[in-house]
C-alpha cells in the first residue's frame, strides 16, 4: 500500500485533508544534484539508463517532498521507438533530421514492440519504484499524437508549428495514419508502464493550443479520446493540454479522472468550463516561481482558495523553469502542504 496516497484519493475525487501537490519538471533542471548530472551525461543517456532515471526520479521526493513523483523520461522516446531519429542538441532542443514530411515517408515509420524497443524506460519503473518503496505514487507519462506529430513533422520546436499544420491541412490522410500509428504506439507503451506498477499516467498535449478548436478535435483530441478509453479500466489518465482552455468541456465528459490547466485559464473559468465535477490540476505560472518564498505561499494558498480544496491538484500550469531557485520551488510545495 502507498504510505501517502493523497494525489490518488485526489484523482478518484476523494475528500481530502488538503490538496496534493507535484510540479510538472519537477526530476530536473532547478535541482543541483540534477545539474551534476547533467554535467556528466548527455540528455538521452540520462533518459536511457535506468539507473540515472531512477535517481532523478526520486531526486525531489528526497529533497522537495510533493506527493506523487514522475518518471524522469522524455515524450521523444516515442517517435526514437518508431524509428524516427530524435536528437537533443544543445541550444536548439528536440533536432529530428529526417522529418515526416510526405507519405512516402510514413514507409520507415513502425509501430513497434514497445516492451522491447522501450524496455529501458520500464527497467527505470522497476527501479523507481524499489527506490521509492511505496511512499508516494509514481506517475508515467507520453506526449500527446498531435504533440508528437508536431516535432516529426517540423523537425524540430516551433513558435507556431506550421510545417506541421500544413502537412495535416495538405495531406490529412497521410496525417491521420501517422497520427494513428503514434496513438496505437503510446496506448501499448501507456499499458506496458501500467503493468510495471505505475500508479497514474498524463498525456502532455504541449501543443494543443496551436490548433483552432475545430482542427483540435480532428487532429488532436479524437487520438487521445482513443488513449484514455483503453486505459482508463486499468489506471487513473490525467490529460494535460496547454492553450486548451477552449476544449475543457468535452475533455471533461472524456473518462480522464483529472484535466491539467495552465495559468492561462482562471480557476472559476475551469471549473465552469468542466461542470464542477472533475479533479483539476495546475495552474501557478512557473514565472511566478521567481516570485519572493512569501510571495509564493501567498499566491498558492489564494489559488487553492479559488479552486477549492477537493478534486484539485495544486501543480504548476506548465514545467518548472529550470532558473528557478530551490528554496521558492520548496515555498510552493509548502504552502500546499501547510494549508
Amino acid at each position: 500500500m502507498i504510505k501517502n496516497d493523497l494525489f490518488l484519493r485526489a484523482l478518484r475525487g476523494e475528500t481530502v485533508e488538503r490538496p496534493p501537490v507535484w510540479m510538472m519538471r519537477q526530476a530536473g533542471r532547478y535541482l543541483p544534484d540534477f545539474m551534476k548530472l547533467k554535467a556528466k551525461y548527455d540528455f538521452f543517456t540520462r533518459c536511457q539508463t535506468p539507473e540515472l532515471a531512477t535517481e532523478i526520479t526520486v531526486m525531489p521526493i528526497d529533497q522537495i517532498g510533493p506527493d506523487a513523483a514522475i518518471l524522469f523520461s522524455d515524450i521523444l522516446v516515442i517517435p526514437q521507438a518508431m524509428n524516427i531519429e530524435v536528437e537533443m542538441k544543445p541550444g536548439v532542443g528536440p533536432w529530428l533530421p529526417n522529418p515526416i514530411r510526405t507519405a512516402a515517408d510514413l514507409e520507415r515509420v513502425v509501430v513497434p514492440d514497445v516492451a522491447d524497443s522501450l524496455s529501458y524506460v520500464m527497467e527505470a519503473i522497476d527501479m523507481t519504484k524499489d527506490a521509492l518503496a511505496n511512499r508516494v505514487p509514481l506517475i508515467g507519462f507520453a506526449g500527446s499524437p498531435w504533440t508528437i506529430l508536431c516535432y516529426c513533422v517540423q523537425g524540430q520546436g516551433s513558435k507556431n508549428f506550421d510545417k506541421a499544420k500544413e502537412f495535416c491541412f495538405t495531406q490529412p490522410e497521410a496525417a491521420h495514419e501517422l497520427l494513428q500509428r503514434i496513438t496505437d504506439t503510446t496506448i501499448a507503451y501507456l499499458h506496458e508502464k501500467v503493468k510495471h506498477g505505475v500508479n497514474a499516467v498524463q498525456v502532455f498535449d504541449s501543443w494543443g493550443g496551436m490548433l483552432s478548436p475545430t482542427d483540435y478535435q480532428e487532429f488532436s483530441w479524437k487520438y487521445i479520446q482513443q488513449i484514455i478509453d483503453s486505459l482508463r479500466p486499468v489506471t487513473e489518465v490525467i490529460v494535460f493540454g496547454k492553450g486548451c482552455w477552449f476544449a475543457l468541456n468535452d475533455m471533461a465528459k472524456s473518462g480522464a479522472a483529472a484535466l491539467g490547466v495552465d495559468w492561462t485559464c482562471s480557476a472559476r473559468n475551469a471549473r465552469y468550463l468542466t461542470g464542477g465535477n472533475i479533479t483539476l490540476q495546475g495552474n501557478f505560472d512557473p514565472s511566478r516561481l521567481f516570485s519572493p518564498p512569501a510571495t509564493i505561499k501567498k499566491m498558492v494558498k489564494q489559488m487553492i482558495d479559488e479552486f477549492g480544496k477537493d478534486k484539485f491538484v495544486a501543480n504548476l500550469g506548465h514545467g518548472i523553469l529550470p532558473n528557478i531557485p530551490v528554496e521558492n520551488a520548496q515555498a510552493f510545495v509548502d504552502a500546499v502542504k501547510e494549508y
